[in-house]
């Protein structure tokens, strides 16, 4: 029960590693709101573990600001923030088309921003809290054809460091986890990169690349969030932890 008596709000709740780390934190003795675009998703997921669901885009300032107001009027306090939203596409700079790139960097980036900006006050009133965002080890090294997402994680480890030492003297910490090849549900939906084939190929050719030669499962992701969310890092502000299976070792 690390998270008895506290407060969470994850965004992006529905699925892969929200849904995980939902679970988690309730199980931890967390209270906790989650968001998501998917209005069947989110009941089904708020039923499994007793969180409220608030569906939101959180590409849309308004529906940012409306998640933010109803998490606090059903918990009365926001400990924890988990920037948990975002899309994966790829292409490299010439691939990209324009409207990928925004949409992108408008939720990988420009959302964390605004949730976190919306989040702070009502931390700073309470004395306190934890903001994780979720990274990717493609943010700590360059990705063959994800150029939009990569830059995206890139630019999430910055905005973690920048907003820890900012905050810092406020009690508030910032820290990002940064994983690696995670298997989620997507990939048995669309695909990986929106390429088709076989999944059990996929697993296996992503996994080969590893040095611990597997992928990783959300539920992995989601202690190591718990970790970061939880008084166990209480001395760890503006870090990036990566959860990669050693990739960025390599």
């Amino acid at each position: 029960m690390r998270l008895a008596n506290k407060t969470a709000l994850i965004t992006g709740g529905t699925s892969g590693i929200g849904r995980a780390t939902v679970a988690l934190f309730a199980a931890e003795g967390a209270r906790v709101v989650f968001t998501g675009r998917r209005a069947q998703l989110g009941a089904q997921v708020a039923r499994e573990t007793g969180a409220q669901f608030v569906l939101a885009d959180h590409s849309s300032i308004p529906e940012c600001e409306r998640s933010v107001a109803a998490a606090l009027a059903i918990l009365g306090s926001i400990d924890i923030l988990f920037n948990n939203a975002g899309i994966v596409m790829g292409g490299t700079a010439e691939t990209t088309s324009e409207s990928d790139w925004e949409a992108v960097l408008q939720l990988n980036v420009t959302a964390v921003w605004r949730m976190s900006r919306l989040v702070l006050p009502a931390m700073r009133k309470a004395g306190g809290g934890v903001i994780v965002n979720n990274a990717s080890d493609w943010g700590l090294v360059g990705a063959p054809n994800a150029l939009a997402y990569s830059v995206s994680k890139g630019a999430v480890l910055q905005l973690t460091r920048s907003m820890a030492l900012d905050h810092a003297r406020e009690n508030i910490r910032v820290n990002a986890i940064c994983p690696g090849d995670t298997q989620v549900e997507r990939w048995q939906q669309a695909g990986y990169h929106r390429d088709g084939g076989d999944q059990q190929e996929l697993l296996a050719r992503l996994g080969a690349a590893l040095p611990m030669g597997r992928v990783g499962s959300v539920a992995e992701i989601a202690r190591a969030v718990l970790f970061l969310a939880c008084d166990d890092s209480s001395f760890m502000t503006g870090a990036a932890l990566p959860v990669d299976g050693g990739n960025t070792a390599q």
